[in-house]
């Protein structure tokens, strides 16, 4: 967990005080705003149960750096996915800990292993692609969980109000940059405490040559 003096650090930060001043102006002159733009890698959300076995009874993850939303983090700690086919080793895992279990992967990825799984929302893990998880004390073998993340837009009920939106409709963005793109079929996920974000994965963030300040915009 970060410090008072780093959460300060954060919160002050050039960048972010641009990206807010500008999130205001868009505001007042009735615009909308720019999306800034996650990029998320191969990743596995655990239960309790799960982390248990694989890491030991009891074990707490610990903070290998925060993520963008308020509350989330990558750990330190990583598993090996292992299909019927081939492993991918060193799949970091995010929390906090979950429901359910669930491992979000790339095509890219999907062809490493082997497999075929299909393109959801995260949760929406029904009849999803099987997966074993395999840890320092232990392994987890998933039925289903395994899925290649749809892309999606994080906001809070007071942008998607402004915006018109609602969770469940889909948007088309712009992207800036050298190879900028237009994407269609962008999930809206609407929940409090929230901040504006994209999330695409790594696949889809190379093809547009997505880096460090690129943003996204909604399209009208």
């Amino acid at each position: 967990m970060a410090s008072s003096d780093e959460l300060l650090q954060r919160l002050t930060s050039p960048e972010l005080l641009a990206r807010l001043t500008g999130e205001v102006l868009a505001e007042l002159r009735g615009e909308r705003e720019p999306i800034p733009i996650g990029v998320s890698a191969r990743h596995v959300h655990l239960t309790r149960e799960h982390c248990d076995i694989l890491f030991g009874q009891g074990y707490e993850l610990t903070v290998f750096r925060e993520l963008y939303q308020p509350g989330f983090y990558a750990a330190n700690e990583m598993v090996t996915l292992v299909s019927t086919k081939r492993a991918l080793h060193n799949v970091r895992i995010l929390f906090p800990l979950r429901d359910a279990s669930q491992v979000e992967i790339a095509r890219s990825d999907a062809f490493t292993l082997g497999v075929n799984p299909p393109l959801r929302l995260s949760g929406d893990v029904k009849g999803s692609a099987p997966i074993t998880l395999v840890g320092p004390k232990g392994s987890v073998h998933l039925p289903e969980g395994l899925i290649i993340a749809a892309r999606h837009v994080h906001m809070d009920a007071a942008v998607a109000k402004r915006w018109d939106l609602r969770s469940g409709d889909s948007i088309e963005v712009e992207i800036d940059g050298p190879r900028g793109a237009r994407l269609r079929n962008v999930a809206v996920r609407v929940s409090e405490g929230t901040l504006l974000e994209m999330h695409l994965d790594t696949d889809e963030a190379n093809a547009a040559d997505i880096g460090q300040g690129v943003f996204a915009r909604m399209v009208s």
